[in-house]
């Protein structure tokens, strides 16, 4: 109901905001569509755009108000073409002053400034009534805007460099993709063979098998994507890895839709792609890379008919051999055959031609990515769930021609889909690269429960894409379910009489990419424990149903819409204000409304993020040189002296650390001996799941918990590690301090990699000041709601703000 879909109108005005442009990305729509050599390195530096994360978050705030996006006729973000493509796409008809573009530096010509394709900027068209006001909640969010087109009724696009015009084109030259090209484009013979055999070697099966796992097309990358941040915006439903142990891969991407109120709808989104099917036969290639997606979203519990397609294709350099052309032919006749059979549309699609560097070309690809939506509760996991239950699999078995049957794969789908839903299968596997053996032993790490199974070896490593393996609970009537056994409670695989030990699949699994990637670090921390007297809080102020918590927001804050979400779930009212620093002015405005919202709040919660300013030397430094301000310090301390609360995660808690409110209750108490946040000891971002035991409950934000309960939660962070000395983790034990500490499977307390992710001293995950009113912690707790990390074992829910909230309303 906020979105617009209007066509601009002459006197329209096109306001470009967000990051500055400089010469990054110049020629890179065309660069990847070229042959490449070593001189690229020296030649194509200015062709790779730089990314500006804390810029897209402001983008990202400024398009979630609604009274933002009711001004916007049209929009478009900028990538390949940059101004030329960004703006002069929104209209027929386009006056364009590049010299009003705000840059990175001096010096750049007015080509530089139509083409570069620098990142994190937008452009939209506004009514001129409305530019005032919506430049107004750009510089709200700290956002940089300029009037920099208009829509006029010429049909042609000019740009101006200081009133001289230095492009004119009409729109009827612009829409006609300049002069036609012709192409041949031929097909080629495929070879005579069952492009589905895999041969893995091996003298027995044992070796085999393990082999199979070492495939660099099967091997775990866990090490690379926990890299990347899987949880931000509380909305995942399945975690990359899963099961007790998160050894068992996820095979799709499933996140709910990010609304402000409770929502259990999700997206589900799938890939699919061959290369050695699709250099064999790109026409195949593709219609596989279809059935491939879909049956993933399949697997997962969603439904496949209404799934939608994009496709990234990636070819050889085009030459004069008419064959060239024949591979991007066949592979696009290939999916849209699946397309029209499966009735399936596509709604989009990327291409990055050419892959090629002197003799050596790319397979030949078109990679599909399926995507839909699915309730969220009906989402189910790869993990094996429970010994006794039977495995199966609904076998799809390609035609004469090897092309897929999708006759046979409607009917399979809906199988799988409707014993699903009805509760009768309990995990599945979409049968892959790795075959039937991937999914057994992928299946089988998360919860270390094994399979006694009997198949054949072709089956077992081949490629049997379409096919689906799933765990029963009862007996399957169905001709293409094919019983293979069923799971136990042993900790190894017997597949066809020969047992395998799980730990020694896992490790053939995990490290290859280990070595690049590493999955955990060496930590060689110490631990310590206490069993402090419990304490009692209550609230000096007068009772409040509905305390006020307040979140400031910097540039790199990217938790702040999860932290209120948690917040209004449990009671409070939330506020927020934007930090400005375009100019100075701004900074003292911000500085003041801080001081505003401070002074009327009850808690305060520094969010999670990657502020401004983290590297080099350390992380927060920004928020912690805000808060020692003076205005800001005296409401901080006026705050805590009338009861209020105050939390800090990840980030947030980087800076009580820093600043001296955390362990000391006080800013600018920091001193050379203080405790600190240093790198993870894998040296690398991380973003898993961990188990944290509750270590004292003297602060009325653990004041709901017992001492020993033991949750599940989200970390994500490269400086993580908590450092202290021997002497001050005594003091913080002895007098309460420790909130968390990072556990084993077991509950017990640990400095072992990946329980301990980051290698903190004495596996402490967080701490509370000596009054109990300061909590700072690294987890997550924020990012968690029902039906989110389905696949992960441990309680979830973490009622820290249940907790605050209920200080609140009571008192002395």
């Amino acid at each position: 109901e906020n979105v617009r879909r209007e066509k601009p109108a002459p006197g329209d005005m096109i306001i470009m905001f967000g990051g500055r442009t400089g010469r990054d990305g110049i020629g890179g729509a065309t660069g990847s569509s070229k042959e490449h050599d070593a001189k690229s390195l020296e030649t194509c530096g200015s062709e790779v755009q730089k990314g500006n994360a804390p810029e897209e978050r402001k983008l990202e705030r400024l398009f979630r108000r609604a009274e933002v996006t009711r001004l916007v006729k049209k929009s478009n973000d900028f990538g390949a073409g940059g101004v030329s493509v960004a703006i002069g796409e929104l209209a027929d008809g386009l006056d364009i002053y590049l010299d009003r573009v705000k840059t990175k530096y001096s010096g750049l010509n007015s080509t530089e400034l139509a083409i570069s394709e620098s990142q994190e900027r937008m452009s939209v068209v506004i009514e001129a009534k409305d530019a005032e006001e919506f430049m107004r909640y750009c510089a709200e969010e700290n956002i940089e805007a300029v009037h920099v087109a208009d829509v006029t009724d010429t049909n042609r696009m000019r740009m101006f460099n200081k009133e001289r015009m230095v492009v004119d084109l009409a729109r009827e030259f612009i829409d006609s993709a300049g002069a036609k090209h012709y192409a041949e484009a031929k097909i080629g013979q495929v070879e005579e063979r069952d492009p589905f055999v895999r041969e893995v070697p091996g003298a027995t099966l044992e070796e085999r098998f393990e082999n199979n796992l070492r495939d660099n097309n099967v091997t775990s990358q866990r090490g690379m994507i926990e890299m990347f941040d899987s949880t931000v915006g509380r909305s995942t439903v399945l975690m990359p890895f899963g099961g007790r142990t998160q050894g068992s891969e996820t095979q799709v991407s499933v996140q709910k839709l990010p609304t402000d109120g409770y929502t259990d709808t999700a997206s589900v989104m799938a890939f699919g792609y061959n290369p050695f099917v699709a250099s064999w036969s790109p026409y195949h290639g593709a219609a596989y890379a279809v059935v491939e997606a879909a049956a993933k979203v399949v697997a997962a519990g969603a439904r496949y008919d209404k799934m939608r397609y994009s496709y990234q294709e990636y070819f050889e350099r085009m030459t004069k051999d008419a064959h060239t052309w024949g591979k991007p032919l066949g592979a696009l006749l290939g999916a849209l055959k699946m397309q029209v059979e499966l009735g399936l549309p596509s709604i989009g699609g990327k291409d990055s031609m050419s892959g090629t560097f002197h003799d050596i070309n790319v397979p030949p690809m078109l990679m599909a990515f399926g995507i839909t939506t699915v309730h969220a509760g009906a989402v189910i996991s790869t993990d094996f769930k429970k010994p006794g239950s039977r495995i199966y699999l609904v076998r799809h078995m390609p035609k004469e021609n090897y092309m897929p049957d999708t006759a046979q794969l409607k009917k399979n789908f809906g199988f799988v889909s409707e014993n699903i839903e009805n509760g009768k299968i309990l995990s599945a596997w979409s049968v892959g690269f790795g075959g039937v053996g991937e999914g057994l032993a992928k299946m089988a790490f998360g919860n270390r429960l094994g399979a006694d199974v009997k198949i054949d070896e072709a089956t077992l490593f081949g490629y049997a894409y379409g096919s689906i393996l799933v765990e029963s609970d009862g007996e399957l009537n169905y001709a293409a379910a094919e019983a293979l056994g069923e799971v136990t409670a042993d900790d190894a695989l017997t597949v066809n009489g020969i047992r395998m030990p799980l730990d020694g699949l896992y490790e053939a699994n995990r490290a290859k990419f280990a070595t690049v990637y590493p999955d955990k670090g060496e930590n060689r921390a110490d631990v310590m424990t206490s069993q402090p007297e419990a304490r009692t809080f209550a609230y000096k102020g007068e009772a409040v149903e509905h305390p006020v918590a307040y979140l400031p927001v910097f540039p790199g804050t990217n938790c702040d819409y999860d932290t209120a979400k948690a917040l209004r779930k449990a009671g409070a009212e939330v506020t927020t204000s934007v930090l400005c620093n375009l100019a100075s002015d701004d900074v003292l405005h911000s500085i003041a409304a801080m001081k505003a919202h401070i002074d009327r709040a009850h808690i305060v919660v520094l969010s999670g993020g990657f502020s401004a300013g983290d590297e080099p030397d350390g992380s927060a430094k920004l928020i912690v040189n805000v808060l020692n301000n003076k205005d800001i310090s005296d409401s901080i301390h006026a705050l805590l002296e009338r009861g209020g609360l105050i939390l800090g995660i990840c980030n947030g808690f980087q800076a009580l650390v820093k600043s001296g409110l955390l362990p000391y209750g006080r800013l600018g108490m920091v001193t050379a001996d203080s405790p600190t946040l240093f790198r993870n000891d894998v040296n690398r971002h991380i973003s898993q799941i961990v188990s944290t035991r509750v270590s004292t409950t003297n602060s009325p934000w653990l004041a709901g918990f017992a001492t020993g309960d033991v949750h599940s939660i989200a970390v994500s962070h490269g400086e993580g590690k908590f450092v202290v000395s021997e002497e001050l983790a005594r003091e913080l034990f002895a007098a309460g301090q420790v909130a968390f500490q990072y556990v084993d499977a077991d509950g017990n307390v640990t400095a072992e990699a990946p329980y301990n992710p980051n290698g903190s001293s004495y596996a402490i995950e967080g701490i509370v000041s000596r009054d109990g009113q300061i909590l700072g912690k690294m987890g997550h707790t924020e990012r968690y709601e029902p039906n989110l990390f389905k696949n992960i074992a441990g309680e979830k829910e973490q009622s820290l703000f249940d907790n605050a909230v209920a200080y609140f309303r009571k008192s002395k």
